[in-house]
């Protein structure tokens, strides 16, 4: 499915996080698409299961996925990525990154083609020009 970084600094569980987010904001995961149980991911992964659980438990705490007790965890469909508040915090979050490096000396410039590469990379944003 996937690898994380056992030698990042970034905690296991929030590497999955992040992963598991992807996959679904790019739909490779469809909605309510079911997800593999904490002991298939874990096996699968080489890690401890309570590391998945606390994953699949911050994912369901975020919206990305829902669980039915006895039956297993699934993508939630009504997860609206262009939900106000997240896209608040992004926001926030991206306005705090981008006047750090602004002020570490990387040119604006560069920031603006960083984000124009990812929007390609990505396939997504519509044309203004």
């Amino acid at each position: 499915m996937f690898e994380l970084d056992i030698r990042s600094r970034k905690p296991i569980y929030e590497q999955l996080v992040d992963k598991m987010k992807e996959l679904i904001m790019n739909e490779i995961l469809k909605p309510d698409e079911q997800l593999p149980s904490v002991r298939t991911l874990a096996t699968e992964l080489s890690i401890n299961p309570n590391t998945i659980q606390k994953a699949y438990r911050e994912l369901e705490i975020q919206g990305f996925i829902y669980s039915i007790k006895g039956k297993g965890s699934f993508v939630n469909p009504n997860n609206q990525i262009k939900d106000l508040e997240k896209i608040e915090d992004v926001r926030k979050g991206l306005e705090k990154l981008v006047l750090e490096a602004l002020y570490m000396g990387i040119p604006a410039s560069d920031l603006i083609k960083l984000i124009q590469d990812l929007d390609k990379a990505k396939g997504g944003g519509e044309s203004n020009d």
